[in-house]
């Protein structure tokens, strides 16, 4: 079986990965840089993002605290405040430096840049391109990327396990001092072999776990793979339970997957969210109306849906310029005219959707994990930037922050560290195609309505239980066809899934409160104190 070696082996090809790949490779061309991608190199939650990248542009009506504050507030007293200092002030050199590299920004006819505003922020601060703002990024860091003599992409190339001591034959826990990450066990999905790949340090970038949910704006490799095997590698895990559902994916009855996100930024722009009767609902439920938090719109539009008995509300775009809204957002007006729905004619059906998972592998303010010689960055993580709610296009910022700040330390430090030659390779009859793939179609299916249900918007604590016990089954049966040491990617893919599921379903049950994008109606105030929740 093939051993690779590398100096740096960075898993996930999206903003937090790219970024930080181009800075080692820059500032040591003596590293080699390995970036692995599940499948292609672009196929990331990154190429998906649609509304933009928050930082403060225009200094003359905005400042970073105003953005700190805006962060603050969205996070529902669960940010890390230095974090969100950090993030926020170093973001717009990050920024900077990612223009220099040739990312466009949608620009006024007067040449300045076009700042959108979306839900809650206090002034308009959000970068985008058009409304595909996240595949101009991506663009520009894939060619930055491949102009780069040492960083190496294996596209199809799908991570197992991390590599530690376990492997090595020692009995480790989540309480052991000292665990190790050596590289990883890595599946190359064309050829069906399992090599390793040993690193002297490895960074996980492997983005978010939307597709644990019915309905989801996730593409369909969000299966949470690096969240999962640092969980099985005993790192330490944290906040969960905060998955953020977007307010307003486009209504489809043909069930389209994943689902099209229909931007905050459309909202931003003047859109307003309206009952089936026409009728206006937000004043309700916040004072900033279709403006509000994340979390405060998609619980409004969840109880304005079961109140009347609907499968979705209204985006009232009608009002607005036609010409305007479609320099600004020509993808999803052209999508709406796809399924016959003219937004400038008639009002746009939505309902929330899964987006982000705002917790994740802990780490540090220099990306470092429980784990030592293994960093991570971008959705993967909890680095406290996002507390119980993330703030509208911060997350791009905070991949860009966490990619930097992981290189700079990388760059000094990688050198100085061997390779741990002793690790065996992997043990297993091979990998094949599923015999029966219905049965881990049926799988994943089962889970997805198992969190759709009872781990969705709202909670209960018998909803909780329901599904932790239907979880363990999945989990019994999913073990026992890994057993069997024939592995396909569709099978690790399920493993990991069910053990996201198991996560949020976990940190929900111990969070005894209402707090941010987490509510139950067992416990509907928060409480008194403030901590996050860690396994």
């Amino acid at each position: 079986m093939t051993v690779n070696k590398c100096d740096v082996l960075i898993i996930g090809t999206g903003i937090a990965g790219l970024s930080c790949a181009i800075k080692i490779a820059t500032k040591r061309p003596d590293f080699q840089v390995y970036v692995i991608s599940k499948n292609t190199i672009n196929d990331t939650n990154t190429n998906w993002a649609q509304g933009g990248i928050a930082t403060v542009w225009d200094f003359e009506n905005d400042n970073f605290q105003l953005h700190i504050d805006d962060t603050l507030d969205a996070g529902d007293e669960l940010c890390d405040t230095e974090v969100v200092e950090i993030v926020v002030k170093e973001g717009h050199e990050r920024v900077k430096e990612i223009i220099e590299w040739g990312t466009e920004f949608s620009k006024t006819e007067g040449g300045q840049y076009d700042l959108g505003k979306e839900g809650g922020h206090s002034r308009n601060r959000v970068l985008h391109f058009k409304d595909v703002t996240g595949s101009e990024i991506q663009r520009a860091l894939t060619e930055k990327v491949n102009a780069l003599h040492n960083i190496k992409v294996f596209e199809n190339y799908f991570a197992i396990d991390l590599l530690t001591e376990h492997h090595l034959g020692k009995n480790i826990t989540r309480l052991t001092p000292k665990i190790t990450c050596f590289g990883a066990y890595v599946m190359d999905k064309k050829n069906k072999d399992i090599e390793t790949f040993l690193a002297k340090n490895t960074v996980l970038a492997s983005g978010g776990a939307g597709q644990i949910y019915r309905n989801t704006t996730n593409p369909i490799n969000a299966t949470g793979d690096g969240i999962a095997m640092f969980y099985r590698a005993k790192g330490h895990i944290s906040n969960m339970e905060f998955i953020q559902f977007h307010p307003t994916a486009l209504y489809n009855p043909s069930g389209e997957k994943p689902d099209f996100l229909v931007s905050e930024a459309v909202r931003g722009f003047g859109a307003i969210l309206k009952t089936s009767d026409g009728g206006t609902f937000m004043e309700r439920y916040d004072e900033r109306l279709s403006l509000a938090p994340r979390d405060i719109v998609a619980r409004a539009i969840d109880n304005e849906m079961k109140i009347r008995g609907d499968e979705y509300v209204f985006l009232d775009c009608r009002h607005l310029d036609k010409e305007a809204f479609y320099e600004h957002f020509p993808n999803i007006y052209d999508k709406c005219v796809s399924i016959g729905i003219d937004p400038m004619v008639d009002m746009i059906p939505v309902v929330p959707a899964c987006h982000y998972t705002c917790g994740g592998i802990l780490v540090d303010q220099e990306g470092r994990s429980s784990i030592a010689r293994l960093y991570a960055a971008g959705e993967c993580t909890c680095t406290g930037l996002h507390g119980a709610n993330r703030l509208a296009s911060n997350s791009l910022l905070e991949g860009l922050v966490y990619g930097h700040r992981i290189a700079m330390c990388l760059i000094n430090e990688t050198e100085h560290r061997t390779y741990e030659e002793t690790i065996p390779q992997w043990k297993t009859l091979g990998t094949t195609e599923p015999k029966e793939l219905v049965l881990i179609t049926q799988s994943i299916k089962e889970l997805k309505d198992i969190m759709s249900y009872y781990v969705g918007i709202v909670r209960s604590n018998v909803r909780l239980k329901r599904a932790l016990d239907r979880l363990y089954l999945l989990y019994t049966e999913t073990e026992r066809l890994y057993g069997e040491n024939k592995l396909s990617p569709q099978l690790c893919e399920l493993r990991n899934l069910i053990t996201i599921g198991y996560l949020v379903t976990k940190a929900a049950s111990m969070r005894k409160e209402s707090r941010g994008l987490h509510y139950t109606t067992d416990y509907p105030d928060k409480a008194n104190y403030i901590e996050s929740s860690f396994m």
